[in-house]
């Protein structure tokens, strides 16, 4: 059975994709199209916060890009060796709060400890930094991209929480992304199910999607990585017939060998 996965590849460099192999254990053949392009802004505006962490009461991600806008920050020698020899350090003491494993091991990877990873969308990680910060205390830094949900700095705010936004990138449509899904139907066909990844991804591939299925569009089992993107394929009328009940590849395996069934092949 074949499934459309709309997300980037991962890193060439880190192996095959995790969707990819692990719903070829489910007997799904999986092919990625990615749907989004990012343009990282005002970069030098977040290195000069990240220069001051006495400001701040520790950190947010909700994003894997929020995070790659810091590497490109600390690939110029002199913010890397600030970084290194002070910054980390200081940053280290101070909770960094983030929404799934992806943004984790990017954390990780600059040298911090993330915490509430379990968490998998913003709602619960709302929940997670409110039982652990105290109203009126100092501002959490969070890096985000123009398109953020309100939810978890509604949430906090409810709580006397303060969070400092700083927008470090832009969403857009892949320049490819017509031109792919046109390909994948003419040659694959109709899959047996859709998965959705963001927002973002339903508000530009669904019109094209449905233009491509035509008829069969009632034979698609759309899925959604999360509860965020199940809500905006609902409100393009859509229904949605899996959520993954986490945003990693064992979840969404699962949700859809519930929505196929076991005739796999």
């Amino acid at each position: 059975m074949k499934v459309l996965l709309l997300k980037d590849p991962k890193d060439k460099d880190s192996g095959p994709d995790p969707y990819v192999k692990e719903l070829a254990l489910h007997g799904l053949e999986a092919t990625l199209i990615p749907v989004l392009s990012f343009e990282f802004i005002s970069l030098e505006s977040l290195f000069e916060k990240l220069s001051h962490p006495e400001c701040y009461g520790g950190l947010v991600f909700t994003s894997p890009r929020a995070l790659e806008a810091i590497k490109i920050c600390l690939k110029e020698n002199s913010k890397s060796e600030a970084w290194s020899k002070s910054l980390k350090q200081s940053w280290s003491t101070k909770p960094v709060y983030v929404v799934g494993k992806a943004t984790a091991s990017l954390v990780e990877e600059i040298g911090l400890i993330p915490q509430g990873e379990k968490s998998g969308n913003a709602e619960k990680l709302a929940e997670f930094i409110c039982s652990r910060e105290k109203p009126n205390s100092s501002s959490l830094l969070f890096p985000c991209g123009a398109l953020k949900r309100e939810v978890l700095p509604t949430a906090l705010k409810e709580k006397g929480i303060p969070l400092e936004s700083v927008t470090v990138y832009q969403t857009t449509q892949h320049c490819r992304l017509q031109e792919s899904l046109s390909s994948y139907f003419s040659q694959q066909g109709v899959p047996a199910s859709i998965v959705f990844f963001s927002p973002s991804g339903v508000k530009f591939c669904l019109q094209h999607i449905q233009k491509l299925s035509g008829d069969f569009i009632n034979h698609v089992k759309f899925a959604a990585i999360g509860p965020a993107t199940a809500e905006a394929l609902q409100a393009a009328g859509q229904r949605v017939s899996c959520t993954a009940e986490a945003p990693a590849a064992p979840a969404l395996a699962a949700g859809l060998r519930r929505v196929l069934g076991p005739q796999h092949g």
